[in-house]
């Protein structure tokens, strides 16, 4: 996700609004000469700012369409997935800037959220949100630990057909966190905290794993913690093994939140195949 579709939606509301202006109170071409009968661009600015305000109030106060590009959210959201996002639950904030200006709820734990990645906020992430403010984040051969309490972790016998032929095996179990169940997936052999550390040792240049936070792993290379500081949030993929996330460039800052990814709403494979709907259905 990284084309901020307001870059194009702002300016070009507000050049139809200017010539909409300029035309009722300066021009009023259409007042003298009658509608269809006034220069073409002033016809347009009548005819397509309108639409144009309706759709930018509603993308970037109300709701959002995104679309997911890789599979770092599998099995709970998958590549070509188009999912909807609620502007306004994590406060109302301005286009383009993404400044808040109402506040009206902040993330809660297990939610599903999409936020401006902080090494590029040109570009939109979408993780499931792991520590809030305060929180101690402890992951320990395997489990994960939030203040001190082992994040639940039921065994299921689900799969995925996609994953008939993969190697290494994925792993699936159920995660409880907060008012959310939802899956995660591991690969069979792989360890979520020695690839952060490899990656940790081949990336210098992030200051969060590399210098920043020296108690990120541990020297057992087996278990790592974090406290995550006030007004920044900490982010995972729930295909554990295979995304980069909080664990590798550091925590989302408040102001980079966009909002919280509730619904699936359509679903695309690559190419020229059609869209199917078989995937819709609230994002847990």
């Amino acid at each position: 996700m990284d084309f901020d579709f307001n870059l194009i939606l702002v300016p070009a509301t507000l050049i139809f609004f200017g010539l909409w202006l300029l035309d009722k109170f300066v021009l009023k071409q259409r007042a003298t000469k009658g509608k269809g009968n006034e220069n073409f661009i002033i016809s347009w600015a009548y005819d397509f700012w309108p639409v144009l305000a309706v759709v930018l109030v509603l993308r970037s106060f109300f709701f959002e369409p995104f679309n997911i590009p890789s599979d770092s959210m599998v099995p709970t959201l998958e590549t070509g997935d188009y999912i909807l996002v609620n502007k306004y639950q994590y406060g109302v904030r301005l286009p383009i800037t993404n400044t808040k200006i109402i506040d009206v709820g902040e993330p809660q734990r297990g939610d599903v959220a999409v936020f401006r990645y902080p090494e590029n906020p040109k570009i939109s992430y979408i993780k499931r949100i792991i520590g809030l403010p305060g929180d101690h984040i402890e992951f320990n051969n395997g489990q994960l630990i939030i203040n001190g309490k082992n994040v639940e972790q039921i065994p299921t016998e689900f799969s995925r057909e996609k994953d008939i032929l993969d190697t290494p095996k994925s792993i699936y179990y159920y995660e409880k966190m907060g008012e959310h169940k939802h899956l995660v997936r591991l690969l069979e052999g792989q360890n979520t905290l020695v690839t952060a550390f490899n990656y940790a040792q081949k990336k210098q240049d992030l200051p969060y794993v590399a210098t920043a936070n020296d108690r990120f792993v541990k020297t057992n290379g087996q278990s790592w913690e974090v406290t995550v500081p006030k007004g920044q949030y900490f982010a995972m993929g729930d295909n554990r093994d295979q995304s980069a996330d909080s664990r590798f460039w550091g925590f989302v800052p408040e102001e980079n939140l966009t909002g919280h990814a509730i619904y699936v709403w359509m679903h695309k494979e690559p190419g020229l195949k059609v869209p199917s709907f078989s995937r819709n259905g609230a994002i847990n």
